[in-house]
């Protein structure tokens, strides 16, 4: 059984994987346990909550340690790039964050964003290959694009990925995934004609979940014990997934997304409130 990795352990074997990567510093934050990743000479860099890589490392070992250094290093290489939307219109993708996630960077430099969902916002990426940089309000004015502009490049190119689930099915409910670690599964939830399309394949009732920037999960549920394992699968990738976003699924109903909350009676609340 692998010896447990204690917080200290889990800093040092960050620290050593970036001692190849010449100009990077790395500061610990102890009050909050986190780890400061950062160009000595930028000073630009990655915050890194030592917490939950903890938890990741718990479940897949040595794995999951390698995904989160490969992103860390993705992202700092990405940044001492200069940057420019010229010509790139096909390179602008949609991502999906959390409604706490930032609005600005580090820096202070505003992030062009939109309002999703009540758990969800959408962001936009300029995409580099292996990472990917948000676009931030400098880099758009410096095109001359406009907000709306860059949301429907970002649409029209979300439409043209891959769509490919992979499916199972549990206790009479079918649950698909599309995992596909290009950095952009979660952003495919804004592709209405894909979604309308499963929507009219389920026998139940449609919902989506965007746990983690790395999947997305579509269900068509059609008993009660479909709900608790939804929110089961929710949680599960919630903790597992680089990028969280939400636990909490959602109902897909006339193009609509409403978050739901389950509970252990295998039935979202808002369903049990409209019986009473």
């Amino acid at each position: 059984m692998p010896k447990k990795m204690t917080v200290s352990a889990m800093r040092k074997k960050i620290e050593a994987a970036f001692q190849t990567m010449p100009g990077i510093e790395c500061t610990f934050d102890s009050e909050k346990s986190s780890l400061r990743i950062q160009w000595a000479e930028t000073k630009k860099g990655v915050d890194l909550a030592l917490s939950p890589v903890l938890a990741k490392w718990e479940r897949r070992q040595d794995a999951a340690f390698d995904e989160v250094v490969f992103h860390i290093k993705e992202t700092l290489n990405a940044m001492n790039e200069i940057q420019t939307l010229q010509g790139k219109e096909k390179h602008v993708f949609p991502v999906i964050r959390a409604t706490s996630f930032p609005s600005e960077t580090k820096d202070g430099v505003a992030l062009v964003s939109k309002p999703h969902t009540a758990e969800t916002r959408i962001y936009y990426a300029l995409d580099l290959g292996n990472s990917y940089r948000l676009i931030d309000v400098p880099l758009l004015k410096e095109e001359g694009w406009s907000e709306g502009q860059l949301h429907e490049m970002a649409l029209f190119n979300i439409r043209s990925l891959d769509t490919t689930l992979k499916e199972e099915t549990v206790a009479g409910n079918r649950f698909s995934f599309l995992n596909t670690k290009d950095g952009y599964d979660a952003g495919r939830i804004l592709n209405e004609s894909f979604l309308e399309h499963y929507a009219s394949t389920c026998a139940g009732v449609m919902a989506v979940a965007v746990p983690h920037q790395d999947v997305l999960i579509l269900a068509d549920i059609n008993n009660d014990q479909g709900y608790d394992i939804l929110g089961q699968m929710g949680m599960s990738f919630f903790a597992d997934g680089y990028i969280p976003i939400t636990a909490l699924p959602f109902i897909y109903e006339n193009k609509e997304l409403e978050p739901i909350f389950i509970l252990a009676k295998k039935r979202p609340i808002q369903e049990r409130n409209e019986e009473k």
